[in-house]
C-alpha cells in the first residue's frame, strides 16, 4: 500500500523559513502530479502549490514567490521551501499525489506549521 509521510513542521517567526517534506513507501507508479495543500483552522483545505512528474509548477498566489516546490522522483520525495513565512500560512499542510491519467489518489496526514512572534 502507499503511504505519504509528512515532515518538516513546526513553530516559526514571521519571515523565518521552514523546508517541509513528503516521502512516499510502497508501491507508487504511473505518471503523478504531487503538490501540498494547506487547512487552517475555520476554512476549507486550499492548494499551495503543484509539480508534475515532468517538473512543471504551479502556485496559489498567495504564496508565489516565497514558497518553492520540488521533487526527487528517483526518492519519490516531495518538498516545500517555505520563506518569508507569515501568520496566515499558519495551518495543517498535507501531501497529496494525485495520478495524471485517472489513477488512485493519496494523502499524508498532514503536519502542522505555526507562523507567531
Amino acid at each position: 500500500q502507499v503511504q505519504l509521510v509528512e515532515s518538516g513542521g513546526g513553530l516559526v517567526q514571521p519571515g523565518g523559513s521552514l523546508r517541509l517534506s513528503c516521502a512516499v513507501s510502497g508501491s507508487f507508479f504511473g505518471l503523478y502530479t504531487m503538490g501540498w495543500y494547506r487547512q487552517a483552522p475555520g476554512k476549507q483545505r486550499e492548494l499551495v502549490a503543484t509539480i508534475t512528474s515532468g517538473g512543471r509548477t504551479n502556485y496559489v498566489d498567495s504564496v508565489k514567490g516565497r514558497f518553492t516546490i520540488s521533487r526527487d522522483n528517483a526518492k519519490v520525495t516531495l518538498y516545500l521551501q517555505m520563506n518569508n513565512l507569515k501568520p496566515d500560512d499558519t495551518a495543517v499542510y498535507y501531501c497529496n499525489a494525485d495520478h495524471q491519467l485517472g489513477g488512485p489518489e493519496y494523502w499524508g496526514q498532514g503536519t502542522q506549521v505555526t507562523v507567531s512572534s
